[in-house]
């Protein structure tokens, strides 16, 4: 194994790096912090974690030597049944091949390797090197994190390109042009589809699909029954809201027989490599929250666009989970509220145990009825809850819109 690691140092060293375009994540790092915690790198496949990464590497770079700053990626494919021993054996061989240890170590899909953890907790105590560790697995996100990590591990999630970075990778910057915003909601925001010919972009979506269903899901929790996942998935993808109940008679429907327990494990499967999260309705009485159905949003709307069965594209759907994507930033405790009426609000921030937010997600406003109805249920809520910050987001304003007060209507064109 010390052979196979100190070919991939010395290809390090001579290794070119990627001219990267900037985006809004960054990476601070410091020899000077007083703990030496891990900085922990999450996010979906492709969603840009290495050229984040990269792009701190090439800072660092301006002022360290490449002896000093390393970065492996484990990835790759002569890693072959990696054991302990690769993790064990890296800075004995680096110090050996460099004549020195390194001060920053930056290592790409690091879960892969057994015993990741307890190595990086030892490396914490015993070695003055910044660590910076990338993961596509929630496994290595602050909740499922391993005990000995806990307090020692500083997480990070990467999202796909927003709006304002979508525009930057455009080269159009603050420029609003509606065939580029139609663009973003139908491929979404990954990184190599954004710079794909239009012609290849579905194609991609499809691949990173196979990948991450195969290596997150499938080989990562030895899912024997893969034609129940898979068409799980496509129920998924096609459906608004879910409940156990409604998934388990589509499944017995199609001769697939399953039980609800295993539906379940599965979908948190599923949400464990970040493709998919759940919304819950606000109820204050907890328990009610169990008795309705959960709206679906995906980490990327292309993902919608590329394995939807539907033949037309629903633009509201793809807006819907752009906002929530949005919104979700920074914003745990997010809802979904619709009354004995149905009348329905997309999304309830909750900030203390009490509604801080509401906001409607609507692509088009312009017709009188769609209109009336985002407001109404707004003006519902607003009495139920008691909250008085009422948001309507939608894709362009009419130029004969009616002002409802106590609403702040925002355009993407002029708001991002």
């Amino acid at each position: 194994m010390d052979t196979l690691i100190r070919t991939l140092l010395l290809e390090w060293k001579d290794r070119k790096l990627p001219d990267v375009t900037k985006r809004d994540f960054s990476i601070e790092l410091s020899e000077n912090n007083k703990v030496n915690n891990a900085i922990v790198i999450t996010g979906f496949r492709r969603v840009g974690k290495t050229y984040i990464v990269l792009e701190a590497v090439n800072k660092l770079l301006s002022k360290y030597s490449r002896e000093e700053v390393i970065y492996l990626n484990f990835e790759d494919e002569r890693i072959i049944n990696p054991d302990t021993n690769l993790l064990t054996d890296l800075i004995p061989e680096a110090e050996a091949v460099f004549g020195k240890k390194p001060k920053f170590l930056f290592l790409d899909e690091l879960q892969l390797i057994p015993n990741w953890s307890k190595w990086v907790r030892r490396v914490l105590d015993s070695e003055d090197i910044k660590l910076v560790i990338t993961g596509s697995s929630s496994k290595m996100g602050s909740s499922e994190l391993p005990t000995e990590l806990r307090g020692r591990a500083e997480e990070t999630k990467i999202v796909p390109l927003n709006l304002d970075e979508f525009m930057r990778f455009k080269g159009q910057e603050k420029i609003r042009l509606p065939f580029l915003l139609n663009e973003y909601l139908i491929y979404g925001g990954l990184p190599a589809v954004v710079l794909s010919p239009e012609e290849k972009k579905l194609e991609l979506l499809q691949s990173y699909y196979r990948t991450v269903v195969q290596r997150e899901v499938i080989d990562r929790y030895k899912i024997k029954n893969e034609n129940v996942l898979k068409t799980l998935l496509t129920l998924l993808i096609n459906s608004n809201y879910i409940t156990i109940s409604k998934l388990f008679n589509s499944l017995k429907s199609l001769g697939l027989a399953v039980g609800k327990t295993t539906i379940d494990k599965y979908i948190n499967n599923i949400k464990s490599s970040y493709f998919m999260e759940e919304l819950n309705i606000f109820n204050y009485k907890i328990i009610n929250q169990l008795m309705y159905p959960r709206k679906n949003y995906f980490v990327d709307t292309g993902f919608i666009s590329a394995l939807s069965t539907k033949f037309s594209k629903n633009m509201g759907r793809l807006f819907e989970n752009m906002v929530y994507q949005k919104l979700k930033t920074g914003n745990e405790n997010i809802f979904y509220w619709k009354d004995e009426r149905d009348r329905e609000v997309d999304f309830v921030i909750l900030e203390g145990g009490k509604v801080r937010s509401l906001y409607q997600a609507c692509y088009d406003i312009s017709d009188e009825d769609t209109f009336d109805r985002e407001v109404k249920s707004l003006l519902r809520a607003q009495k139920v809850f008691g909250c008085d910050d009422l948001n309507l987001l939608t894709v362009e304003i009419p130029k004969n819109y009616k002002e409802i007060k106590g609403i702040k209507i925002f355009s993407v064109y002029q708001d991002g």
